[in-house]
C-alpha cells in the first residue's frame, strides 16, 4: 500500500493542508489505497529522506515523492492503467495552470482569513515554530495579518469570478466529470472547512454546488472528513 505523509492539527484526524488534499483527491481518483500518516510541522526528520521538510509526501516502495504537482504526475505516469487525473497531455498542461492559479491567487486570499485558526488548531509542538516562520515570511505579525478578515469577503468572491463563471456553464472544471484541475482548486477550499469556521464562501455563491459535489467524490471523502460547516 502506497503511504502519504499528511498535515494534521492537535487532533490527528484534522487533516487540513491544501496540497494534501490535493493529493488525497488524485489517489482516490486513481482507485488506489494510501495509508495517510498524520505529521506536523516540526517532524522534519519523518521526511527527511524526501529531501526536504514539507508534504505532502508519497511512498510508493522505496521511491519517496514530494510537492503535490509532482506527485500528481507521478501518479499519472506510474499508474496509467488507473483513471487519467488529466484527460490526456493538453488537460495536463491546463491543469497546471489551475494549480499556478490556486497557488498565486486563491490561498493568499485565504491566508489572512485562516493563518490564527491554524495557530489554535497547531499541535502544541508547533506553535512556536509557526508563529516564527510565518511571521518572518509575511513581516508582520499573525494578528496583523487577519487584522479585518470580516472584511476580505468581496475580495474572495471576485477572485472566484473565473471559477464561478465556469461551473455556473458545467458540473466540474474537468467538464462532466472532474479532474486534477479540481482537485487543485478544490484543496483550498477543504483547508479552510478543515481549519475555521469562518465563512469564505457566501450562501448564494454557487461556487458552493461545485464545493459540495466534490465533497460527495468518493463516498464522501472529504465531506466526511473532519471540519467545520462553513
Amino acid at each position: 500500500m502506497l503511504r502519504m505523509y499528511d498535515l494534521a492539527g492537535a487532533e490527528p484526524d484534522r487533516r487540513f493542508s491544501p496540497y494534501c488534499w490535493r493529493i488525497r483527491m488524485a489517489l482516490a481518483h486513481k482507485g488506489l489505497e494510501v495509508e495517510t500518516i498524520p505529521w506536523r510541522f516540526t517532524e522534519k526528520s519523518a521526511i527527511a529522506q524526501s529531501g526536504q521538510g514539507r508534504v505532502p509526501v508519497l511512498v510508493d516502495g522505496d521511491r519517496w515523492v514530494h510537492d503535490s504537482w509532482t506527485i500528481a504526475t507521478y501518479l499519472e505516469d506510474a499508474y496509467p492503467d488507473r483513471p487519467s487525473l488529466f484527460g490526456g497531455p493538453a488537460g495536463r498542461a491546463l491543469s497546471r495552470f489551475y494549480s499556478n492559479w490556486a497557488d498565486a491567487v486563491l490561498h493568499p486570499a485565504l491566508i489572512p482569513v485562516l493563518i490564527l485558526d491554524i495557530l489554535k488548531h497547531a499541535h502544541e509542538m508547533d506553535r512556536a515554530y509557526f508563529r516564527k516562520s510565518r511571521e518572518e515570511r509575511f513581516g508582520r505579525t499573525l494578528e496583523e495579518i487577519a487584522a479585518n478578515r470580516e472584511g476580505r469577503h468581496a475580495a474572495i468572491r471576485e477572485i472566484l469570478t473565473p471559477l464561478r463563471l465556469t461551473i455556473q456553464a458545467q458540473p466540474f472544471l474537468g467538464g462532466e466529470h472532474p479532474l486534477y484541475a479540481d482537485y487543485a482548486v478544490f484543496g483550498g477550499f477543504q483547508w479552510a472547512r478543515a481549519i475555521s469556521a469562518f465563512p469564505v464562501l457566501a450562501a448564494d455563491d454557487p461556487v458552493i454546488e461545485w464545493r459540495n459535489r466534490m465533497l460527495g467524490l468518493f463516498d464522501g471523502l472529504a465531506g466526511k472528513a473532519k471540519a467545520y460547516a462553513a
